[in-house]
């Protein structure tokens, strides 16, 4: 056995250093999710790093939620750590990053022996000239350019995975924001209901004296009876939609829905100064859906070439060395090749499906496009719209409302004016001043679902 195995040193040799490199990379089937490497941006592209977090990290990012009011900014920087839909995004496109690698790389080489004639294991028959044992070692090659093909396939398959994680991570700022801005909505509305509730209990007060020295009608007092109950229906329906708005908040940031939040800060009417046409602009160029397409489309084109690369033959290489009894070594080599005589159920069918691959990244590259336009219209519509509104209550409707409300109370407090007409003009004061910030909340919100179109801060 042992002068066998001496003319085959240098063989068994090689074998052992092509074994050495995956036998280090099994050792460990698990990788911990802490020795990752932080997520780069796409080839050409500059991205900063996503900051995954340790969970005592997250907590400490988390416990930053105890001051006397929470900021927009604050919680969209948890959301960025915490956000599992964001990390699940970058470790998908990790996952596609090591496909590139994969498919430049040749396929393994192979590696054979055996022997012919005695029963026991490689053991040459003295005397027959037929016995033999030997080694074959076979690699096989692709045609020229089919690894480069299939490696930048891979390439635009990791890039379109890259957009796909940008596309999550502004998505979920935007989700974050617009939660944001309802939470801020709900206290605001709720503060001013609660301050015209005490108001009105005032009131009714005032209308219960008055009917009960003679100066007023029972009607007054019903009426300012029903108006309170009115408001504490307003104050359950706005604490539902608090409680929610949180509940969203603590879910995006990934805390139990229950977790407490600070008030929010106030919030300040955006200076919004971009047109419709620049708005396009920026979403042509920086929208991460169409980005994803284009590289799908390249990929797709890049997939036509290799399928129309398969009409070429690949071919292999095989070293062959045998002992034989009695005669000298052989040493041989073989080249194969394989023959596409079944192109027309295969190549071709191969590249038509290829063809039809392009096309439908084509099409979908069109269809983000028409839906990137009409979302980009549609909030500006609406952005555009709670702006005017918004103003006309802050500049008109709130302050004339609240004039008439004060030259009602006067009136009323000498009998010019009767108590429902009071009653009415405070109502309105009531809901525009609602309605204010309600417009406020709404233009905030459209222009943060702006902001992942076009890639820039609207919202401050």
């Amino acid at each position: 056995m042992n002068s066998f195995l001496r003319p085959y040193s240098w063989v068994v040799a090689g074998i052992l250093l092509l074994c050495a490199g995956p036998s280090r990379a099994q050792t460990s089937t698990a990788v911990p999710e802490a020795a990752l490497p932080p997520t780069p941006g796409p080839p050409a592209t500059t991205a900063k790093p996503v900051p995954m977090g340790s969970p005592s990290g997250q907590e400490g990012s988390a416990s930053a939620l105890t001051g006397e009011q929470v900021t927009v900014r604050q919680l969209v920087t948890i959301a960025l750590e915490r956000n599992p839909g964001i990390q699940s995004a970058a470790e998908r496109f990790q996952a596609q990053q090591a496909r590139a690698p994969q498919a430049r790389a040749l396929p393994d080489p192979v590696v054979s022996g055996g022997w012919m004639g005695d029963i026991a294991p490689f053991t040459l028959m003295q005397g027959d000239p037929s016995s033999y044992r030997g080694i074959n070692v076979s690699q096989a090659f692709p045609a020229h350019g089919k690894l480069a093909l299939r490696g930048k396939i891979a390439d635009r398959g990791a890039e379109a995975g890259w957009w796909a994680y940008e596309q999550t991570r502004r998505q979920v700022v935007a989700e974050v924001k617009a939660a944001y801005y309802a939470y801020f909505y709900d206290t605001r509305a709720m503060r001013i209901t609660q301050k015209n509730k005490d108001l009105l209990q005032k009131l009714e007060s005032i209308a219960e004296a008055r009917y009960s020295v003679g100066k007023g009608i029972q009607q007054d007092v019903l009426r300012a009876q029903i108006e309170v109950s009115r408001i504490d229906q307003k104050l359950i329906i706005l604490q539902q939609q608090e409680d929610t708005a949180r509940a969203r908040l603590n879910t995006l940031l990934n805390l139990d829905p229950d977790a407490p939040l600070p008030p929010p800060a106030d919030v300040k009417p955006a200076n919004f100064r971009l047109s419709l046409d620049d708005l396009y602009t920026l979403a042509h160029k920086n929208d991460p859906g169409l980005e994803r397409d284009k590289r799908l489309m390249e990929s797709s084109q890049f997939a036509v070439d290799l399928a129309q690369k398969a009409y070429e033959p690949d071919f292999d290489v095989t070293y062959s060395y045998e002992q034989r009894s009695d005669l000298p070594d052989m040493n041989g080599v073989m080249v194969g090749l394989n023959i596409p005589i079944f192109f027309r159920n295969k190549q071709r069918e191969s590249v038509i499906e290829a063809s039809h691959g392009l096309i439908a990244t084509r099409r979908a590259f069109d269809d983000r496009m028409t839906t990137v336009n009409y979302e980009i219209k549609q909030q500006y519509l609406a952005a555009t719209s709670s702006r005017n509104l918004m103003n006309l209550y802050a500049k008109a409707i709130v302050p004339e409302s609240s004039l008439a409300l004060e030259s009602s109370m006067a009136s009323y407090e000498v009998g010019k004016v009767d108590f429902l007409s009071m009653l009415d003009n405070f109502t309105y004061v009531l809901d525009y001043e609602v309605d204010y910030y309600q417009e406020l909340s709404n233009y905030e919100t459209e222009l943060a679902r702006l902001e992942p179109l076009v890639d820039t801060d609207l919202t401050e």
